[in-house]
């Protein structure tokens, strides 16, 4: 993701942050990271999809813990590869996936994100809400505005871009969708005004991530909990973030 000035300046890619876990190279999510005006490869596709962070704060990836195989109690049926079933007694009991009243009224197939209660509610349009939780940005990377999803997921690739491999030369052409990929089960596509702003809705290998701020902007949900939401939600549902006094960035309103 690039930050784009009239003049050459410092800009801003986002960059997949690769470290090892139990063996398996894991990608999460994204990195922040400052390069010279000169190093970066903008084209006008870049440019359209750009959304400019006003932090390159270092991100820091998270150790999983010592029982992390505990995490797990079985799985749950899928194609091509079974999801891992969690615990969710390891949860904090809001960040269950819970059917509620609505905390509001809102048209049916909205998607509001509340980032500082590290909460996404999906409203059904029946009076009631599916409340989620969900691990989002670390300070600096969160961001605010209305999205829509533009496309879905199911156990997505990740393809990096050729700068991204210019810059960190040991990543992967590609990385299949599967177990270890850094998009998890499935993958929902922020787009605005037509074009994909780079957000997602996503998976993650890492439960014990959920309830905590550590990734750099993009939502990460229990595998089998965004498995869920992508049976829920259509293709064109408003996104609504809100609520996060960490956000540097704030997306147009207009959508």
């Amino acid at each position: 993701r690039v930050c784009i000035g009239v003049q050459p300046m410092a800009q801003s890619l986002i960059i997949p942050s690769v470290r090892l876990c139990r063996g398996v190279a894991i990608v999460v999510c994204a990195l922040s990271v400052s390069i010279p005006a000169w190093a970066t490869d903008v084209t006008s596709e870049s440019k359209s999809h750009a959304v400019q962070l006003a932090s390159t704060e270092t991100y820091h990836s998270v150790e999983p813990p010592d029982d992390a195989d505990q995490w797990y109690v079985g799985s749950i049926p899928d194609e091509p590869y079974d999801i891992p079933k969690i615990d969710r007694s390891r949860l904090r009991a809001d960040l269950r996936r819970e059917t509620i009243a609505a905390p509001e009224e809102m048209p049916a197939n909205t998607i509001i994100i509340d980032i500082d209660n590290r909460h996404l509610f999906f409203y059904p349009g029946d009076g009631t809400a599916i409340r989620y939780g969900i691990g989002v940005g670390r300070r600096g990377f969160s961001w605010q505005g209305n999205a829509s999803i533009g496309r879905k997921g199911v156990w997505p690739d990740w393809i990096p871009t050729p700068t991204m491999r210019a810059l960190i030369p040991n990543l992967p052409a590609s990385m299949e969708g599967g177990l270890d990929s850094p998009l998890g089960a499935r993958a929902l596509y922020l787009y605005q005004n037509g074009q994909d702003i780079l957000f997602r809705i996503h998976g993650t290998n890492e439960p014990w991530t959920i309830g905590e701020q550590v990734s750099s902007g993009c939502v990460r949900m229990l595998n089998e909990d965004v498995a869920d939401l992508y049976n829920r939600v259509e293709i064109g549902a408003k996104v609504i973030l809100r609520n996060s006094k960490y956000a540097s960035t704030r997306v147009s309103q207009s959508e």
